[in-house]
């Protein structure tokens, strides 16, 4: 073999390796960078105290890792141990090993709804309802609901602060701070208070607040929907005539809603929530009122009725009535009726 052999034959075996070390730099850049490495599309929430190994044992279990070692080489390129943000973050079947990496360094957080409906009548359970769906703890939610100065900031008190909150989906990222909720409230509340609608309040003779204590009254009374303007109505008939509200659910706001029955005993406690005692509205809402309550009090069904009474037929509606004797009608077949269900109800349980 000739000089000019071996050194052709070196020549080529360095190519060889070095093509050999190409090939398998290009692989895992492509791996890494390029392929698909998940199985099923995951939200992964990274808390502030996670770490590196728990974020990719929780990618592994959540979203089906196909390449551990590819996640663990885009982890350390990134330097993930160090730079992730917490977050809610959306891993998809496509999603290469890289691109998570990146989304955890960089902090490209998808959007989460955060819901608040249903009966919200205490500040504990509006902080819960907060507190499960965000990174936010509840306890300093709460505490936001009772800080004079914070809420001042956006013209509230603790004692009115049912009004600023408007039941809704709101998009927001999760790791979003009190005052980024709260800044959120008060932008859909300003939002919400067009311009017809401070005249239609004007119309009825009440300011926002004022709407938003009434609208919560309403909300006390019924849960059937179609029944808000009817009942919005009935109390503004009262309220325009100077009688005073009568209001049930304000009884079981003295009571912080712990009543099973409000009893004629009840109607007598010292409170200024109390309407059985004190005309005109109370000094603030009495839970957060949805949009629908506050609309009816803004457009209430023209009628001549002030009374009403749960209905005998136990489906949740009401019957209203004109006058006093007519309300007495209505009671009394409500009081039948309730009386024959908890005698079958007795009887049915010594059988």
């Amino acid at each position: 073999m000739t000089k000019r052999t071996k050194i052709l034959l070196s020549v080529a075996a360095v190519a060889l390796i070095l093509a050999g070390i190409a090939a398998f730099v290009l692989g895992r850049y492509y791996i890494d960078n390029r392929k698909p490495n998940f199985t099923e599309k995951y939200v992964l929430y990274v808390h502030p105290d996670m770490t590196a190994a728990q974020v990719m044992d929780s990618l592994s279990a959540g979203a089906g890792t196909i390449r551990p070692k590819s996640v663990e080489r885009a982890f350390s390129k990134m330097d993930v141990a160090k730079a992730m943000k917490p977050g809610r973050y959306v891993v998809e079947p496509s999603s290469t090993s890289i691109y998570v990496a990146r989304m955890l360094v960089f902090g490209w957080q998808t959007p989460q709804n955060m819901t608040l409906s249903g009966t919200l009548r205490s500040k504990g359970r509006i902080a819960q309802r907060i507190g499960s769906q965000m990174m936010v703890d509840s306890a300093e939610v709460a505490d936001a609901l009772n800080d004079h100065e914070f809420l001042a900031g956006y013209g509230f008190t603790p004692e009115n602060v049912f009004a600023l909150i408007l039941p809704d989906t709101y998009e927001m990222y999760w790791t979003s701070s009190v005052k980024e909720i709260f800044d959120r409230f008060k932008k859909e509340y300003d939002a919400f208070w067009t311009s017809e609608r401070l005249a239609k309040a004007d119309a009825q003779g009440l300011s926002r607040m004022e709407v938003s204590v009434m609208a919560s009254i309403v909300s006390g009374e019924t849960l059937k929907a179609f029944e808000y303007p009817i009942i919005a109505g009935v109390y503004l008939n009262r309220y325009k005539k100077g009688m005073k509200l009568q209001a049930d659910p304000t009884i079981a706001f003295c009571y912080d809603y712990t009543l099973d029955r409000i009893l004629k005993k009840h109607l007598t406690v010292d409170s200024p929530y109390n309407t059985y005692m004190h005309a005109g509205l109370p000094p603030a809402p009495i839970n957060v009122p949805p949009k629908a309550c506050l609309d009816a009090v803004l457009n209430p069904e023209k009628h001549g009725y002030i009374y009403f009474c749960a209905s005998p037929a136990f489906d949740g509606t009401h019957r209203f009535a004109v006058t006093y004797n007519e309300h007495l009608k209505n009671a009394r077949a409500f009081q039948r009726e309730l009386t024959a269900r908890r005698k079958a109800k007795a009887a049915a349980a010594k059988q």
